[in-house]
């Protein structure tokens, strides 16, 4: 007998409704995964052409506080997740009235502001074995007069609503903190320590309603100009011992959190082998989405599992991979500034390419259009293959 409420079996007659708050690409491949295990989904995003909007069963096009449009979620679906971090808390607790919710309005408020995630990491540091960097809170031109040199250099970081390195401005200086500062608007912000950084990793960890916890091989990331450009799963870099302690911290982290979902932690490593937990996104993450192709179960398949109750699926990675983040840099001809379509013919011809594009028709700078994930044999084939789409592509490496 199943363990599993039989509302959230999928189930065609009469069908098996979720829901995901946010139409991006994340929750673009959420729909797939989802349909592909027999569901129906529901979106709600404002946006018209959304990504996730052309692959769902239905758009509710609605902003995300919109309280008629959050009912009539609820009323058709049995479960909902959020597929981005800054879905407002109250419509997550408002659904979570009438359908199952995962994350938790809770979960996804502490990653919503930077000063409470640094607090809870702390306070879970007893456990996890990891702090965040040396940080203080600037809400205002006087706590600037409080930070100590050991501060500097630093990060400024609005304390809200970051992400893919924006909200962020590196200072050197006092003088350089207050311009940045006054840049900002005057919202409030966290002034984070640089550290001597060898490299970042991400850990993919989810948990069930049962308590129940899996992670994912680390993955070792590359970011230029605070996007993620590459996904090196094995981490070239990351030594047994290294994804050991990164892996029981990512347990200790979400089972403190008495989080369901697929958590994304990012760490870095520093010079000296310790590792400093950076912050964490309360869903499927760019970082893992080379989980699609070299792994038994997808973080996005995982997610349908841990929210319905299902039992989760396999990590295990059958092939090593490198994912490459496809930018809309890559549309426009660097000489004559005309647009062009990139040689998707080629990049596919290449050994273990599999190409991911997110229907967006409006390829602009820095914009996410899609990925490439390159499996292979060995970790060595699958760079190489990397190397020679970049160089198809006009990407420097």
């Amino acid at each position: 007998m199943s363990i599993v409420p039989s509302a959230l079996i999928p189930s065609a007659t009469p069908a098996t409704w979720l829901g995901v708050m946010g139409g991006g690409q994340l929750g673009r491949m959420f729909v797939h995964a989802a349909q592909a295990m027999g569901y129906k989904v529901a979106v709600l995003e404002p946006a018209a052409d959304a990504p996730a909007a052309h692959a769902a069963d239905r758009h509710l096009v609605a902003h995300y506080d919109d309280v008629d449009a959050l009912h009539e979620l609820a009323r058709q679906c049995v479960a909902v997740t959020t597929e981005f971090e800054n879905v407002p808390a109250a419509s997550l607790a408002l659904l979570a009235q009438h359908a199952r919710v995962a994350p938790s309005a809770a979960n996804v408020s502490v990653a919503q502001d930077r000063m409470v995630e640094k607090r809870f990491f702390i306070d879970c540091a007893a456990r996890s074995g990891v702090l965040p960097a040396p940080h203080q809170l600037i809400a205002a031109d006087s706590d600037i007069d409080l930070v100590p040199a050991a501060l500097l250099p630093g990060i400024l970081k609005t304390v809200r609503l970051g992400y893919d390195g924006k909200g962020q401005v590196r200072v050197t200086t006092i003088a350089e903190l207050r311009t940045a500062f006054a840049g900002m608007n005057g919202v409030p912000c966290v002034l984070e320590k640089m550290l001597p950084l060898a490299y970042e990793v991400s850990v993919l960890a989810v948990r069930g309603h049962d308590g129940k916890s899996v992670v994912y091989p680390i993955a070792e990331n590359v970011h230029r100009d605070g996007i993620l450009f590459t996904t090196t799963v094995p981490g070239p870099n990351v030594s047994a011992e290294c994804a050991v302690r990164a892996h029981d911290a990512a347990l200790a982290i979400i089972d403190q959190l008495g989080y369901v979902g697929v958590l994304c932690i990012e760490f870095f490593i520093l010079d000296d082998g310790s590792l400093v937990v950076n912050e964490m996104a309360p869903r499927p993450h760019n970082s893992g989405h080379y989980t699609i192709d070299a792994c038994m179960t997808s973080q996005f398949a995982q997610q349908v599992r841990a929210m319905t109750g299902l039992a989760l699926g396999e990590v295990r990675q059958h092939s090593p991979a490198v994912m490459l983040n496809i930018l809309g840099d890559l549309w426009f001809d660097l000489a004559t500034g005309e647009r062009v379509e990139p040689a998707w013919d080629r990049v596919l011809a290449l050994p273990g390419a599999t190409l991911h594009l997110y229907g967006k028709d409006d390829p602009r700078p820095s914009r996410k259009m899609g990925h490439v994930t390159f499996v292979a044999t060995t970790l060595a084939q699958a760079q190489a293959s990397l190397q020679a789409a970049c160089a198809l592509l006009r990407i420097a490496l």
